[in-house]
């Protein structure tokens, strides 16, 4: 706490203290390197995979063609109006991350999030260029610039902004070709939003993960608050065995600790009538067996080495309990491991579990299956609900029509009136062709026999759509005087199209005014 007298205002907020975690090996460590890599993989690759969808359309296995109005995603086309398949993508985004957090806690936040990927990138970078942590703090605490830190930051900040610059092309490669986006950025013929987009997300990748960091994760992100409602009892997180790591002891009073605990148990024995003292086995825990009472003043598993603390990238000590800074990147897990090899003791002092299973173990029970945390109630309703929406896009996308259309009735005027007394309607049509070749369409009307249908341009009703995009056509309705479109307020008509290759129909309802409107 800040010193401050009645005439100084108090300081209510610590200066941020860099985090620079130590270098650790593990499964943990070795599944982030793994997921780092598919993840970079996917996005810095994904734009220049090529996909032949024919003449007149894009090569582009994934685009997001906003010029063309569409979407592409390998086989898939998504138009415009068929927005609700990404609304449903972000639906099942939402459930799966629900079913995750309650199932696994934050796995997401300590494996997948981009903000946690970059950084991890932006510090394996800075490991390679300033060494590992000790080097890195005595640079940082180093007071004043020498050319040996002038030269390695200048380096590390280099590296920083080609990955952000590598980070804003790729994604501005999802909007464009990227063999021609690439070519016009070189030459310097690109149009000034691609320069735009990539400068801000080179600044912000180069600002979130070489400086930000684990600040994004704390403040920004909203995440880590709403977790607590997706979290419960039964949710495996990365947490501390304290019934077996305390009292927490190292060196000489771990040593005092393991003597007074074998003179005590030895006094027990002889107030007991000469029973054996207690000895403990080479290698066994305290607790194990049994609650931690029944051996007290035992020395605990933990030695106070801080190496949970120096390799976590969000700078918490996990033995503290669960915070709202972990995002269970189980880097503590690998570290307590290797120290648990190296003086002896069974592994697991940090470990994945529950607050069931930490309860069980302490009170000397068997913690639960695996499989009954993961399959519980809460878990299988998101299970279901993710399931349901992917199954209801698969089969909306089977059955969407390769011919659609759009009708919208010209307001202004709303109809008029003909020299022999008729009535006409103009609507524009848009008619959609999926196909990958042209097609002709033959428009009809429905609703009264005596309507009559005309396409502004054409002689006839056909209109012929270029393959695989859409066509607005004017169209004008006539109904003869004394007809009951003409006469009513409002009549319900069908518009038709059909595809003149193969009779394949579809239709919209609208409405066609009357001179009595």
């Amino acid at each position: 706490m800040s010193s401050a007298t009645p005439d100084t205002p108090r300081n209510l907020y610590a200066p941020r203290e860099p985090i620079f975690p130590r270098r650790v090996s593990g499964r943990f460590r070795s599944l982030k390197w793994l997921i780092m890599a598919v993840t970079l993989g996917i996005y810095y690759l994904t734009p220049w995979i090529r996909w032949d969808r024919g003449p007149n359309l894009p090569d582009q296995a994934v685009l997001v063609d906003m010029a063309g109005r569409r979407f592409f995603f390998f086989w898939i086309e998504i138009w415009p109006h068929e927005f609700y398949f990404v609304a449903g993508l972000l639906v099942m985004a939402g459930l799966g991350l629900f079913l995750f957090t309650s199932a696994l806690g934050r796995v997401w936040c300590g494996y997948a999030c981009p903000q946690t990927v970059w950084t991890d990138l932006f510090i394996l970078v800075e490991r390679w260029i300033e060494g590992d942590r000790n080097a890195r703090l005595r640079l940082h605490r180093q007071k004043g610039w020498d050319l040996r830190k002038a030269r390695l930051r200048l380096t590390k900040w280099a590296a920083w902004l080609l990955i952000g610059l590598a980070t804003g092309g790729a994604w501005v490669f999802y909007f464009a070709d990227a063999p021609t986006l690439l070519r016009d950025l070189v030459t310097l013929q690109a149009h000034p939003v691609a320069y735009s987009t990539m400068a801000v997300l080179t600044l912000t990748t180069f600002v979130f993960g070489g400086f930000a960091r684990e600040q994004i994760c704390i403040y920004a992100c909203p995440w880590p608050r709403i977790q607590a409602a997706m979290m419960d009892e039964d949710t495996i997180t990365v947490a501390y065995r304290e019934w077996r790591g305390e009292p927490r002891g190292k060196g000489k009073r771990r040593r005092a600790l393991a003597e007074q605990a074998e003179a005590q148990a030895r006094a027990a024995g002889d107030r007991a009538g000469g029973a054996a003292p207690f000895v403990p086995m080479p290698g066994m825990p305290s607790g194990v067996g049994g609650p931690v009472a029944s051996q007290p003043g035992m020395p605990g598993d933990c030695i106070d080495c801080n190496a949970c603390v120096n390799v976590c990238p969000m700078g918490i000590d996990i033995r503290d309990g669960q915070q709202l800074a972990c995002i269970t990147c189980a880097l503590c897990i690998d570290a307590c491991d290797d120290v648990m090899d190296r003086i002896g003791q069974p592994r697991g002092l940090i470990g994945y579990m529950a607050l069931t299973d930490e309860r069980a173990e302490r009170e000397g029970a068997a913690p639960r299956p695996v499989r009954q945390h993961v399959l519980r109630p809460r878990t299988l309703l998101y299970t279901a609900l993710w399931a349901l929406v992917g199954v209801a896009l698969v089969f909306a996308l089977f059955i969407r029509p390769d011919i659609d259309m759009t009708v919208a009735p010209v307001r202004n005027p709303t109809f008029v009136t003909l020299s022999d007394g008729s009535i006409r309607n103009t609507y524009d049509i848009r008619l959609r062709n999926k196909h990958g070749e042209t097609r002709a369409f033959t428009l009809h009307v429905g609703g009264d026999p005596a309507l009559a249908l005309q396409v502004e341009g054409v002689a006839g009703a056909r209109v012929t759509v270029p393959a695989d995009s859409a066509q607005l056509a004017r169209v004008y309705v006539i109904a003869p005087p004394g007809s009951p479109p003409a006469e009513a307020e409002v009549a319900q008509i069908r518009f038709w199209i059909e595809d003149v290759l193969n009779g394949d129909r579809a239709s919209r309802d609208t409405i066609f005014n009357g001179k009595a409107n």
